[in-house]
């Protein structure tokens, strides 16, 4: 039996998220779960590889909006 049939998955948001409107993750085995709270019937499944290229990218900026 999977992990998500026998707990439930710990959704975590950032402390900045004031609104309804936010990402959440969650951490299974060494997998990423990512959903917006919008639609959280939705779930994308990242390897920790892609998760930390991922991260490398946001603090870098590369997703920032350009004017």
């Amino acid at each position: 039996m999977s992990r998500r049939e026998t707990e439930p998955t710990q959704w975590r948001r950032s402390s900045r998220c004031e609104a309804a409107n936010c990402a959440e993750v969650s951490f299974e085995g060494g997998d990423v779960l990512i959903r917006s709270s919008l639609a959280p019937e939705t779930v994308v499944r990242l390897t920790g590889e892609e998760w930390r290229a991922f991260r490398a990218g946001v603090l870098a900026g590369d997703f920032d909006e350009r004017s």
